[in-house]
């Protein structure tokens, strides 16, 4: 190194040699620039200058409009990465019995989500998410997939994994999943039922949305839980009430850290209660008395439902067997829901507004009104019922001679002699033939839903000379008459409906709509809305010729086959009824009633399926619930 700091070296240096004539040729155009005028020069200079402060002042108008005309703009975009609207679900409505009892409540849960818009945004994270949440929920991770995008990655709402946690469960997945973005423990209200006997058969039960819902209802979202079955689903709406929003700030695993007080809460609207008109302890004792009546009967199934012919109100709706509601409540599993559905006796079926049977005897007093009403027979008609009668080769029997006979011991003695005529004719008696039946059967309510609120009844089957011919490919017999007369052959009906049926000729002709919730919202509730009775129809039956029946029907509690009830401290007029099936081989116990005769407030239809005799097995069931009835009232 010399004494101005550069290396020396011993190799040659390599001196660069310049072409004469290209440095000659540069040497010249210098000093032809050099020759440019000085106004051309001066022009250029401006140009240069110019656009460099044009530049210059861009960009600071740019930093200008970035960071303080949009900075609150700006500030929003970033604060939506961590700011997010919460929905805040509305309390489920409660549902409560006549005395305040409640039947179906909230009660709070845990359970494990996922929120899809909190997840890793590549699949390969997201299926370690997967894995992980998988392998604490003790889960396949197919499962945890689909539910955690069969909604859409970009979706807010949580979706549940498992639900139904208990707390110490809760609280371990807690820590567990503190790792796992997108992944929490969440509180979750879910429904509680009381164990009140046949209860699930009436409120029925709420449950997770289906695609289906959510395509039928707008509304609704995937975290939403919705009624399934019976007054849930029909009151879902007024029991759902309205949710409401907050804003929450969250983490980058999407976790909540904290809930921001600010304009845009908006405060969730809990659901209505309803009231039903259901009474709870009386709805336990009709279900021990109707069970006590299977067992005695070596059968397995049965039904009594009872409703206040004044409003309609249903008091009680029992069907054996039953489920538990609170089954699908807690989340129930395919092996369990299985069960149920496959049960040969069939739990989840409400015999009540559902089962359709031929109703046997009980039909009577309906027949009785249609022929007084057409002019067939008048209160002082009067013949002679031997114990059978021919119509050319075939045979109607009675189960006795009953000699001779007017409407109101007709009814009291369950004659059939005396009903096939008023159907069919015999002798004397023109009889109102098959259309006239249907007319005056589908005025009271049969073959047709009766409007109760229930999420399903059938229509039972008023048959007719066309259906026979359209369905059977057959003719229609004067015994096809004769059957339907006295409530066989194909005549189907619901309890439900004889219960409404029954209800018209004890208050004196007026068919009502039966149903089960009495108000819409607490007595002591503003904005509490009243059912009032509904009335289907009126004046099709004269005032004197129900109160015909209604006399013979007491008199079939006096002196006729109902007569163990006439020992009551309250009057009671009922019918009874033995209504065969299965190829004749056995027969349904039937009982209707009302009671007290002068002035009713309940009206009973009793049902064993394949009991028997009415009078022997239904008879002493519902003797059992009038004095439980009368006790409590």
């Amino acid at each position: 190194m010399d004494i101005f700091g550069n290396f020396k070296t011993d190799r040659p240096r390599k001196v660069k040699s310049y072409n004469y004539r290209e440095y000659q040729h540069q040497d010249e155009t210098l000093e032809g620039m050099s020759d440019l005028p000085e106004e051309k020069q001066s022009h250029n200079f401006i140009i240069y200058y110019s656009g460099f402060f044009l530049l210059v002042f861009l960009l600071i108008f740019k930093l200008f409009n970035v960071q303080v005309v949009q900075s609150s703009f700006n500030e929003q975009l970033a604060e939506g990465n961590r700011i997010r609207p919460r929905i805040i679900t509305a309390p489920r409505g409660v549902i409560y019995d006549s005395n305040g009892n409640w039947l179906a409540r909230n009660i709070p849960s845990f359970a494990l989500a996922a929120t899809p818009s909190d997840l890793p945004r590549s699949q390969s994270d997201r299926d370690r998410v997967y894995q992980q949440t998988a392998d604490i929920a003790q889960i396949s991770k197919e499962s945890v997939k689909k539910i955690a995008e069969e909604n859409g990655l970009l979706s807010l709402d949580p979706v549940i994994i498992k639900g139904n946690l208990p707390r110490e469960e809760a609280l371990i997945l807690e820590q567990k999943t503190a790792d796992i973005p997108g992944v929490s423990v969440i509180k979750k209200a879910i429904r509680e039922y009381s164990a009140i006997a046949s209860i699930g058969n009436i409120i029925g039960y709420a449950g997770k949305v289906s695609e289906e819902d959510l395509e039928n209802n707008q509304s609704l979202r995937v975290s939403d839980d919705i009624g399934k079955l019976g007054i849930e689903k029909v009151y879902d709406q007024e029991l759902r009430g309205t949710p409401g929003v907050e804003n929450v700030e969250v983490d980058s695993k999407g976790r909540i850290e904290r809930v921001l007080a600010d304009k845009d809460y908006m405060e969730p609207k809990e659901g209505e209660n309803l009231v039903l008109n259901i009474n709870a302890v009386l709805q336990n004792r009709v279900a021990e008395y109707l069970k006590q009546g299977i067992e005695a009967s070596a059968v397995k199934s049965g039904t009594v439902v009872a409703m206040n012919p004044k409003t309609g109100g249903i008091i009680s709706m029992v069907t054996i067997p039953y489920f538990d509601n609170n089954l699908f409540a807690k989340g129930i599993s395919n092996e369990v829901y299985q069960q149920l559905v496959n049960d040969p006796d069939k739990p989840l079926f409400n015999r009540s507004a559902n089962g359709t049977y031929p109703p046997g005897s009980i039909i009577k007093p309906l027949i009785a009104s249609a022929a007084l009403q057409e002019g067939t027979i008048n209160e002082n008609t009067a013949f002679d019922t031997p114990a059978e009668i021919a119509i050319g080769e075939y045979i109607f029997p009675d189960w006795k001679d009953h000699g001779y006979t007017d409407v109101r011991r007709a009814i009291a003695e369950s004659n059939n002699i005396f009903f096939y005529s008023l159907g069919g004719g015999y002798e004397n008696i023109k009889g109102l033939g098959p259309e006239k039946i249907k007319n005056y059967l589908s005025s009271f309510g049969l073959g047709q839903e009766t409007g109760i609120d229930l999420s399903s009844e059938a229509s039972g089957l008023i048959p007719d000379p066309e259906w026979k011919k359209r369905v059977k490919n057959e003719s229609w017999y004067l015994g096809d008459t004769y059957h339907e007369s006295i409530g066989q052959g194909d005549l189907l009906v619901t309890p439900i409906q004889m219960l409404t049926a029954l209800s018209a000729i004890a208050n004196g002709g007026k068919l009502l709509e039966p149903h089960l919730i009495k108000s819409i919202g607490l007595a002591d509730e503003e904005g509490t809305s009243k059912i009032e009775p509904k009335l289907i129809r009126e004046g099709f039956i004269s005032n004197h010729n129900i109160e015909i029946v209604r006399q013979g029907m007491r008199m079939a509690v006096t002196e006729g086959s109902a007569r163990s009830l006439s020992t009551l401290p309250f009057t009671v007029a009922g019918k009874t009824g033995t209504a065969q099936f299965f190829n004749n081989q056995k027969t349904h116990a039937w009982f209707e009633c009302f009671a007290p005769y002068e002035d009713p407030e309940i009206a009973l239809v009793v049902l064993v399926e394949g009991g028997g005799a009415g009078n022997e097995i239904a008879v002493p069931i519902a003797e059992n619930v009038l004095k439980a009835y009368f006790e409590l009232r």
